[in-house]
């Protein structure tokens, strides 16, 4: 696939993206002729360019503009990327917000030629990552973040969507090279010595020893397989706390450019993994023991509880079903497959945060060496219970009993 198919195509700069916003005839009711707008570049990602424009003298009425680059941002120009991954995000988004308008960012356009997405700027909301870092907790979210799992999950999935229809969909989101991404970062380089995994060299011991842990890796073997093999749902791909907008009433979800159609527990085991991954950060950044308590059980609360809020609105679901082909014991067991698999996949994206290509900043952002590496230690000692002991889950309380009952290898507060 080229990177580049649009003799149009250019990046815009801060410079340029108000000029190119005015020829957009679906944002002239937003911003009328002759405003002065202001604009700023926002994009602290890994892969696009991001923009906020907005009116100067009524700061309301506001878009963002995201356009992809043909290459990874964190790496440069030495590891491209193809630019069709817009047009996956964009239909991705439409699906997602005709499943679930409240959780998902309106989209006002999207340019082909310019791989560019106009979208709702969600300025009253904050990432969700920096609010958990501070200590501040979403009463809503793990009832918000189950209603959009299973609603874009299982409504995407072949328990709704005829074979025609399902099959079409998996064509239209073929996304190869993000997948690959995947699967490496994920999968693949921190379990081997590559210089793409920067971890801190205060945890190197145990990093030696997860990779050369067989019983471990052939256990992250087969997650790999299940993300590379199971085209069971449309998938966000990448929902992780850096991508939910959320405030103490809403949460959106953004920057689904990695979906395809994959296994539904990679989501799922996504939004665990970073809320774990939170988990373990506050083992240092809350020093007071109680409030550290406090919020480790808002966190481990969230997890039960975004379970729970899935298997319930996956009940409309399982109603549309062929109860003769798939009756009430395959149901059972579809759930505890993904129960389990979450388990896995979380225990894969802790790791691989802690070890691999792009980390967390709940973790890598913490300045003290002591203090990051007890960090660290306790997040790849959770993702290792979580990987050896899901065969035998059996609700989601035992997971948090697992995490509740991890200590760090290298604990910074004897």
């Amino acid at each position: 696939m080229n990177n580049i198919a649009s003799e149009k195509y250019t990046p815009l700069t801060v410079d340029t993206v108000i000029d190119y916003t005015r020829t957009r005839p679906e944002l002239r009711a937003m911003f009328r002729e002759g405003e002065v707008l202001e604009a700023v570049e926002v994009g602290d990602g890994n892969l696009n360019l991001v923009f906020k424009v907005w009116v100067q003298a009524d700061p309301k009425r506001t878009v963002v503009l995201k356009q992809a680059l043909p290459y990874l941002r964190l790496v440069g120009d030495s590891w491209p990327l193809p630019t069709d991954r817009a047009r996956i995000e964009a239909a991705v988004l439409a699906i997602e917000y005709r499943l679930v308008p409240q959780h998902t960012p309106k989209v006002y356009f999207y340019d082909p030629d310019m791989y560019l997405t106009a979208m709702q700027n969600l300025n009253n909301h904050i990432i969700m990552r920096k609010g958990l870092i501070q200590g501040i907790k979403y009463p809503h979210f793990a009832e918000h973040i189950g209603l959009f799992m299973a609603c874009t999950l299982g409504y995407t999935s072949d328990l709704v969507l005829d074979y025609k229809t399902k099959k079409e969909e998996v064509a239209r989101f073929i996304n190869p090279e993000l997948c690959k991404i995947t699967e490496d970062l994920v999968f693949t380089e921190p379990y081997r010595k590559t210089e793409r995994n920067p971890y801190h060299k205060e945890i190197e011991p145990q990093v030696l020893a997860l990779q050369a842990d067989d019983a471990l890796r052939s256990e992250v073997a087969e997650m790999k397989e299940k993300f590379m093999t199971q085209a069971q749902a449309l998938i966000h791909g990448d929902l992780h706390t850096g991508s939910l907008m959320v405030n103490q009433t809403e949460t959106y979800a953004i920057d689904p450019e990695f979906a395809f159609y994959g296994p539904m527990s990679f989501d799922i085991g996504a939004v665990i993994a970073n809320l774990f991954l939170n988990y373990a950060a506050h083992e240092v950044r809350t020093i007071d023991p109680d409030t550290r308590a406090d919020f480790r059980k808002y966190l481990t609360d969230t997890v039960i509880q975004l379970w729970h809020v899935f298997e319930r609105e996956f009940q409309p679901i399982w109603a549309q079903v062929d109860h003769i082909n798939m009756p009430k014991g395959y149901q059972e067991r579809y759930m505890l497959r993904l129960l389990q698999d979450g388990a896995g996949m979380a225990a894969c994206k802790m790791m691989r945060r802690v070890i691999g290509l792009a980390g967390v900043e709940d973790i890598r952002g913490i300045e003290n060496v002591a203090e990051r590496s007890t960090a660290a230690s306790l997040a790849l000692n959770i993702a290792y219970e979580l990987m050896m002991q899901r065969h035998e889950l059996r609700k989601i309380e035992e997971m948090v009993e697992i995490v509740n009952d991890s200590r760090p290898t290298y604990p910074w507060r004897e």
